[in-house]
């Protein structure tokens, strides 16, 4: 990096991004277009500037008025897909870039930009546990990112979390909830925190004026992870976050904001730095799954065949579905890299064959994050025996109504001009992002 980093651009349109060629006018992509109900076997995406205008069957073009976008489109490869951009809400960095160690916005802008052209249209950007002034200097650099439209939001992976369930984070730096600590992080994100993990059983993070209160009082979701909690106590976290964030919804509403989908409390990626299941003592997990069937939270699934095995990802498919899922990659700095070390914050962490894990001194550390792209998470889904409309709807309009974005997230008009276009085999070969083509 340069001592004197290129300012970023302040514009709030996706097209501003370097990195992406200007929207074009109208135009027209074919291919298996995947909604979020079915898949277009011969489908058309008609893009209007910055806009999605229709979506369609082919043959249904020219009635609707696009015929001669149709015909200049460009003959599809055999067996293309076109998906909505994915939009992804657990990610911590990727082409060498971390965000929880970037020195400034253009360094983690790099991680951007190698997630994105991968698929991933929209990204919050995920930091890690760390010391008060370490956070708020991250938090306030991811902003920049944020008023420059180049993230989707900000997430905090604690420092309210059981440093019995660690995980690759550093126990030494986790504190009891703290909301001033929370709204200290909410002013240096200047309205781009989304969501922070925090564990139902940490002194200080439930009940009358705790953690999860004060997330929701700043707009940001709580969201169930690291922690050793018993069922009870997760059930009780749940259903306090629950009321939160409907008695805000009912206020906002009252006051005459225009709404989009209505947020739900998450589980950050559900079964890792979790106490297992267990028949006599079920934990989290059980609470989780029970609130994600019942509508009331959203599960995160690092499905990548490291972080879960694929009759796991299967099985929570079948018992919650793909409106209570996210697919997630908790990627780190070597996403879209070679083998090697790298750093997640300040622990250490050796990627080999792929698989990220904390130099710990054991034979077999922690895993450490992932190395997928979310796209790749999508394909290894759909390998797991997951529909490719439920996988990618599980990748894209459920995140998005995590984030409570109606405008992206789905290939449907009027929404924002997110597009991927992949070969048979999922693997990326154009991105556009509000309409803009992505050419880096």
């Amino acid at each position: 990096m340069t001592s004197n980093p290129a300012p970023l651009s302040s514009a709030s349109t996706p097209a501003s991004s370097s990195g992406e060629a200007p929207p074009a006018g109208r135009t027209a992509v074919r291919g298996r277009v995947v909604t979020p109900q079915e898949v277009i076997e011969d489908g058309v995406v008609v893009l209007d500037g910055p806009a999605i205008a229709w979506v369609g069957e082919r043959r249904d073009a020219a009635a609707a008025g696009y015929a001669a976008e149709v015909e200049a489109a460009a003959e599809p490869a055999e067996g293309q897909v076109v998906l909505p951009g994915l939009v992804e809400v657990h990610n911590h960095g990727g082409g060498g870039a971390s965000f929880p160690d970037a020195a400034d916005a253009q360094e983690a802008l790099v991680a951007v930009r190698e997630h994105r052209r991968h698929g991933t249209t929209s990204l919050v950007a995920s930091l890690v546990t760390a010391e008060r002034e370490t956070l708020l200097r991250r938090v306030a650099t991811l902003a920049e990112l944020g008023d420059a439209g180049e993230i989707a939001g900000i997430h905090l992976e604690g420092p309210f979390l059981s440093e019995v369930r660690c995980g690759a984070q550093n126990p030494h730096d986790m504190l009891a909830g703290d909301p001033d600590l929370v709204r200290a992080i909410a002013e240096a994100g200047r309205g781009h925190v989304r969501t922070m993990t925090f564990a139902p059983e940490v002194p200080g993070n439930t009940g009358p004026g705790g953690v999860v209160e004060t997330l929701v009082e700043v707009g940001a979701v709580p969201s169930v992870g690291h922690t050793d909690a018993s069922s009870e106590q997760t059930d009780a976290a749940i259903a306090e976050g629950v009321a939160a964030l409907a008695a805000r919804r009912a206020a906002l509403v009252a006051a005459g904001e225009q709404m989009g989908p209505a947020p739900r409390v998450t589980a950050t990626h559900l079964f890792n730095g979790m106490r297992p299941l267990h028949h006599r003592a079920p934990g989290p997990i059980a609470a989780c799954l029970a609130a994600a069937a019942r509508g009331d939270l959203v599960v995160e699934l690092v499905a990548d065949g490291t972080h879960l095995a694929a009759g796991t990802v299967r099985s929570v498919f079948e018992l919650v579905g793909p409106d209570a899922i996210v697919l997630v990659t908790d990627a780190m700095a070597a996403a879209g890299m070679a083998d090697g070390t790298y750093q997640l914050g300040p622990m250490a962490v050796t990627v080999a064959d792929g698989v990220a894990r904390l130099d710990d001194g054991t034979p077999e550390g922690s895993i450490a994050g992932g190395t997928f792209h979310l796209l790749d998470v999508v394909r290894a889904t759909v390998g797991f025996g997951i529909p490719l409309v439920d996988a990618v709807k599980a990748a894209s309009l459920t995140p998005a109504g995590v984030l409570g974005r109606a405008d992206i997230g789905a290939l449907e008009a009027g929404r924002r001009a997110d597009v991927v276009v992949t070969d048979a085999d999922l693997h990326p070969v154009g991105v556009w992002r509000g309409g803009a083509l992505v050419t880096d």
